[in-house]
């Protein structure tokens, strides 16, 4: 269902997936939705699912159990790069931007036309949008600071003209101002229209950001709502998230 109309088939839907680490056990049933033009955050603490719910949602950990639906029909078992083709796009933990290639070449390496009628991601609009990277084209993505890195992971994934983009700690080790410049990004892929599942520690800022919110402990949801429910929840953030 998606939170808007009550009817409208979800962009994406996690349903029962279960999923390993070789013998070790990482998802258990974990179940979840991301609507439409909604950002949705996927919360909790360290070691507790996060990382592997998006491996599994990317193709990167075979799911052993349940499905995993985008746009209606099932993506579990597709290799990566068509997961990707489908429209979705990871901005990774730890960035992982190309070193060796410049600023312009790392975005220009993902280009893909959207799939739909809407408005392009094109190489003047992701500068437009982050304008610390138009003043650093030329500069290798290795030489980038830790912010600017990901700045260009955000860009590289935009450039992908994706459905859905997946962030996964968004602001981790970055400075405050630099952190403040990526969810002023993300406010401004939010009024777009943008889809997005995130992943941060800053739960004030998800909070602000976000329209729904999942709660994840040892591979299971075990608490979902809104952002007015979360910020009344003090139990659910003691409990879960340690705020």
């Amino acid at each position: 269902m998606n939170a808007t109309d009550g009817t409208a088939t979800p962009l994406l839907a996690i349903e029962g997936v279960e999923a390993a680490y070789g013998d070790s056990m990482a998802l258990f049933g974990l179940s979840m939705e991301v609507g439409v033009g909604e950002v949705t955050t996927l919360l909790g603490r360290n070691g507790m699912g996060k990382t592997t719910a998006v491996r599994a949602i990317m193709g990167l950990l075979p799911v052993t159990a349940g499905r995993i639906l985008f746009q209606g029909r099932a993506i579990n078992g597709l290799p990566p790069h068509k997961i990707a083709r489908a429209g979705l796009a990871l901005v990774p933990e730890g960035r992982q931007v190309f070193p060796n290639l410049t600023v312009r070449e790392n975005l220009i390496a993902t280009l893909r036309p959207p799939s739909e009628p809407r408005e392009p991601w094109t190489l003047a609009r992701v500068l437009r949008l982050f304008p610390a990277l138009a003043e650093r084209q030329t500069t290798m993505g290795g030489a980038l600071s830790g912010g600017e890195q990901q700045m260009l992971a955000i860009g590289r994934a935009l450039m992908t003209n994706p459905r859905l983009v997946i962030l996964d700690e968004a602001t981790e080790g970055l400075a405050p101002l630099v952190r403040r410049e990526i969810w002023r990004c993300l406010e401004g892929l939010k009024a777009s229209g943008q889809s997005i599942l995130i992943i941060d520690k800053n739960v004030e800022s998800l909070i602000r950001l976000a329209d729904r919110h999942h709660v994840i402990e040892r591979g299971r949801v075990v608490w979902s709502g809104d952002s007015a429910a979360l910020r009344r929840g003090e139990d659910v953030r003691r409990r879960y998230l340690g705020v």
